[in-house]
């Protein structure tokens, strides 16, 4: 969007100045409507980037016509300014970045339910944090760009992912491979899970840890880490009387599958112990991974926090 050529931003800070180029917006300023929602449309249009369309923050350049644009964009567009293609200098509107001060903004995720309104430099800040924000599909294993809310990304997760959806806090996967000495770099996410009317995806994965190949099963909330923290899972895998056993937090989906993975936040096997784990002949790999979730409820007569099954 084209910044109205009647506006001329001067490489200067004197308040005097500021004060007469920008009367005619001052209405908007700090304004609000009858249902308290700030109109500051117009102005958080003269603020847009006429390249990328986000918000611009200082640097804030222009060019000797007065057009904008933001200093990432300065450089995308080779120095030219894409309004009138004239060349861009090093002129900073250091009015337009003093207006910017002055506004409150709602959170761009309002339309998904943030009812907060912030000065414009602390807005950035809140949205890269925003519990409203969409989440990033947690299908591991592809370059998946699709966002959403959770119900979308459940329905996204069943049709274009086709991954197994079960009701219940128990689960029981066989990983079988006929050759266990090779371990390539793939990831598998097994179930999804739907208890306590929330939603966990379980994860399994062969990777190389070192020089050793490695297997690891772990679990992700379908939500914020805050109400992560609310649930527990364990896990289990053995084989000729003998068993490895996990027990933790599930990670929130905000946290990427290859952050937990990296951070080994999860039932970690070694490939000797997978092998002995699958008995026979040792030529083939059986691994049974078992396990449950569990939410932890205090006791208010106790104090004390008591598991709770889901039904």
């Amino acid at each position: 969007m084209d910044v109205d050529d009647s506006i001329e931003c001067i490489s200067t800070s004197d308040d005097s100045l500021l004060s007469s180029q920008f009367s005619s917006t001052q209405p908007y300023f700090n304004n609000k409507s009858s249902n308290g929602v700030h109109r500051t449309t117009s102005v958080h249009q003269l603020l847009e980037c006429p390249v990328c369309n986000n918000s611009m923050y200082p640097p804030i350049h222009q060019c000797h016509n007065g057009h904008t644009l933001c200093s990432t964009c300065k450089t995308r567009v080779h120095n030219r300014c894409p309004t009138c293609r004239q060349e861009l200098g090093d002129i900073r509107c250091l009015a337009l970045e003093k207006v910017a001060e002055s506004l409150e903004l709602p959170c761009k995720y309002c339309s998904l339910g943030c009812p907060e309104i912030f000065f414009y430099f602390s807005k950035l800040k809140h949205e890269a944090v925003c519990n409203f924000r969409p989440y990033n599909c947690p299908y591991a294993g592809s370059e998946c760009s699709v966002v959403g809310d959770i119900p979308q990304l459940v329905t996204h997760l069943k049709e274009d992912h086709k991954v197994d959806m079960h009701t219940g806090c128990t689960f029981n996967h066989r990983y079988v491979k006929s050759n266990p000495r090779e371990v390539e770099n793939a990831t598998w996410m097994l179930t999804v899970f739907n208890c306590f009317g929330q939603y966990f995806c379980l994860h399994f994965e062969a990777f190389q840890l070192g020089m050793s190949p490695v297997y690891m099963a772990f679990l992700r909330y379908m939500g914020d880490d805050e109400d992560a923290r609310n649930y527990s899972y364990s896990l289990e895998v053995g084989g000729n009387g003998r068993k490895l056993t996990w027990e933790g937090t599930p990670r929130s989906i905000r946290d990427s599958h290859k952050k937990v993975r990296d951070s080994h936040d999860g039932l970690i096997i070694q490939r000797n112990m997978a092998v002995f784990f699958s008995g026979g002949d040792r030529k083939e790999l059986k691994l049974r991974v078992t396990g449950r979730i569990w939410k932890e409820q205090q006791n208010q007569e106790s104090g004390v926090c008591i598991p709770i099954d889901c039904s």
